[in-house]
């Protein structure tokens, strides 16, 4: 039973934690996948790889209004594909290559296989030669999450996809049928339907993206119902099989009613592998929602195991995840006698973004959130079409939204719908994370004429500030 300094389960972010001050330690990499995780293979980057060439493909829906004639010729999906991953999997096959055979990482050893805590620090792993169970004094999981399938009559019955698999088939289908109302499901409905494809979503509630402020939740359904069939307060009863590929019988404040498509994309969420390793087995504690339940350094309940990523964070965005593990790398340095004090994870402004049509980005509190905590807030919205750059895109849809605290001035969220909404939320931010109100927040600086940023700046200048 080979025994380890440190045994890191997951090479997603978790694989950056290794450098040369852990050189004289003896680690352990615990994969029982692909290399990178799942940002790198399944998830962010070739997600907004298809997204930026299904961006390109839905200009010409767009364009006309403005005096430019456009057509699409044509969408050339298996290019489109083969060279998002003719870029990925080169990537991934090399951070397993840089592992196992790099002279930087003569004190590491991989294990390639599924693991499973049996004992209290003891990990057994399945390879293909058979069990091997690893001790440690350190563990660190980074496990990540998986795709969750509802349980659906019939739906074991079919061939189904989820964000794992679908971006990897051979051939466009000509109807897609999305269950899900989440940013999944969002970010695929617009590639799909911008590369030509009959897109119908099919989400429990009554909005789409209904975690987001409600104005945002609402202004999104309503545009997505423009260019797809949306159902909305529909629960998914059976799926099944038809001549032509499947369908799905589904409930909803009309009665029944079923929806066809040549395949079907389960969009419903992720859920945390705290429970596919079997982490109560080493006395980890896990929280109501599956995930490991860690302090403000990352660290589980049982000294000397730390997590990080999907598997302990309910953010679940890679973003979290980096931060997270050079808090863990610092905390596991301060525990082998290299750093001198341990330092806490910062999730105070944690940021998303949603890369569906149009995009969306968030930051900090909504009003539904503020209202349920008591919180004294003021707000206001800047409409793209009242700046300069959105009359030039005689943009009549989109804003930007952001609640402040009235007497101080510091900003509590920020909520954006519309195009490049990811990189205009940034200065917001980086403001909520430095202390910086709105009003010296608008004035203190010059913001470019006629540039996008100005929707950031009159949203600011319309807080009715104390």
């Amino acid at each position: 039973m080979p025994h380890y300094d440190i045994v890191i389960i997951g090479t997603g972010s978790g694989n950056s934690i290794l450098d040369q001050r852990f050189a004289d330690r003896k680690v352990a990499i615990v994969e029982k996948g692909v290399f990178g995780g799942t940002c790198l293979n399944v998830g962010c980057i070739p997600t907004k790889m298809f997204v930026h060439p299904a961006d390109l493909a839905a200009t010409p829906a767009a364009a006309a209004r403005l005096g430019v004639d456009e057509t699409l010729d044509g969408v050339r999906w298996r290019d489109i594909r083969d060279r998002i991953f003719g870029r990925i999997d080169p990537i991934a096959a090399g951070g397993r290559e840089y592992r196992i055979e790099h002279d930087d990482n003569a004190n590491v050893t991989v294990y390639e296989g599924e693991g499973r805590f049996t004992g209290h620090k003891e990990l057994t792993v399945d390879l293909p030669g058979g069990q091997e169970t690893l001790t440690a004094d350190r563990f660190v999981l980074a496990a990540g999450g998986r795709a969750v399938v509802p349980d659906i009559a019939g739906l074991d019955q079919i061939d189904y996809h989820t964000s794992d698999t679908i971006m990897r088939i051979d051939e466009l289908p000509r109807r897609l049928v999305i269950l899900g109302g989440g940013f999944i499901a969002a970010e695929f409905a617009h590639v799909f339907s911008s590369f030509g494809v009959e897109v119908t979503v099919v989400a429990r509630s009554n909005t789409l993206l209904r975690h987001e402020d409600e104005d945002v939740s609402r202004r999104y359904t309503d545009l997505a119902a423009q260019r797809i069939d949306v159902h909305l307060n529909r629960v998914a009863q059976r799926a099944r099989r038809t001549d032509e590929g499947i369908a799905l019988d589904v409930e909803g404040p009309g009665g029944a009613e079923t929806v066809e498509g040549d395949l079907l994309l389960v969009a419903t969420g992720r859920r945390s592998n705290a429970d596919v390793l079997g982490v109560e087995a080493t006395g980890v504690t896990v929280t109501r929602s599956g995930h490991v339940e860690v302090d403000d350094h990352q660290r589980t309940n049982v000294d000397g195991i730390y997590a990080l990523g999907d598997i302990s964070s309910p953010h679940e965005l890679k973003h979290v995840a980096n931060h997270e593990a050079r808090v863990v790398q610092h905390n596991l340095l301060h525990d082998l006698g290299v750093e001198d004090a341990p330092v806490t994870a910062d999730h105070r402004f944690v940021p998303h973004a949603v890369f569906g049509s149009p995009q969306i980005a968030s930051v900090g509190i909504t009003e539904r959130d503020a209202a349920a905590k008591g919180i004294r807030y003021v707000t206001a919205v800047q409409d793209y079409g009242g700046i300069a750059y959105g009359w030039a895109m005689e943009d009549e849809s989109h804003f930007a939204k952001l609640l402040a605290d009235p007497s101080t001035g510091q900003l509590l969220g920020a909520h954006i719908i519309g195009p490049q909404a990811p990189t205009l939320i940034q200065p917001l931010i980086q403001a909520m994370s430095f202390g910086l109100d709105a009003r010296s927040m608008a004035r203190g600086q010059y913001w470019i004429h006629p540039a996008m940023p100005e929707l950031i700046e009159n949203a600011l200048l319309n807080l009715p500030l104390d």
